[in-house]
């Protein structure tokens, strides 16, 4: 944590859009050199979670969508967000075995996120899982997913040829490497 103080003085705040997922949430402050303004930003009201699960031959599974907001085609880690009051493990669980199938024996927390703080408060955290069973999909009624099983460090050159943009994915991806995985 930093110790620096904060230079912004919040004068009001209205909520200008809410639904289960989000809140975008209108403030009106003095910005940090002295002027009146205002700071809309988005509210996330679930942790976005990720695994990146690798086998003993240094494999991993992508999960592959069609992505709305993009409208565009995605190959990203396993991904989602955790329900109200989920913690963040226990969400990687459910969407590991929802997305691909598997089930791990060993989970390591291995990056936390803030994915986009200039507009807004989303956190994320990452996981490493381990010891791997497969098993079957169930993804959500609104997914149509497709898996792939890649060499971690192919899923890494993926990422510099532009095939993997998701920024949660790279973060893990990179992470997941780092942490000593790219057999």
């Amino acid at each position: 944590m930093s110790s620096e103080t904060n230079p912004w003085k919040t004068k009001s705040t209205r909520i200008a859009f809410d639904n289960p997922w989000i809140s975008v949430i209108d403030n009106e402050v003095v910005q940090p050199n002295g002027s009146d303004g205002n700071y809309t930003y988005v509210h996330f009201k679930r942790k976005a979670v990720a695994i990146v699960p690798v086998d003993e031959a240094g494999n991993t599974w992508l999960v592959g969508q069609y992505r709305y907001t993009l409208d565009r085609y995605s190959w990203e880690v396993p991904e989602g967000g955790s329900d109200p009051g989920e913690e963040p493990l226990d969400c990687a669980k459910r969407e590991l075995k929802e997305e691909t199938g598997l089930s791990a024996e060993q989970y390591d927390l291995i990056l936390e996120m803030d994915l986009s703080n200039c507009v807004s408060d989303e956190v994320s955290f990452t996981f490493l899982a381990r010891g791997l069973t497969e098993g079957e999909m169930a993804p959500d009624e609104s997914e149509e997913l497709k898996v792939k099983k890649v060499p971690l460090v192919e899923a890494v050159k993926m990422i510099g040829t532009g095939e993997i943009r998701d920024a949660l994915s790279i973060g893990s991806l990179l992470a997941a490497e780092r942490y000593g995985f790219s057999l």
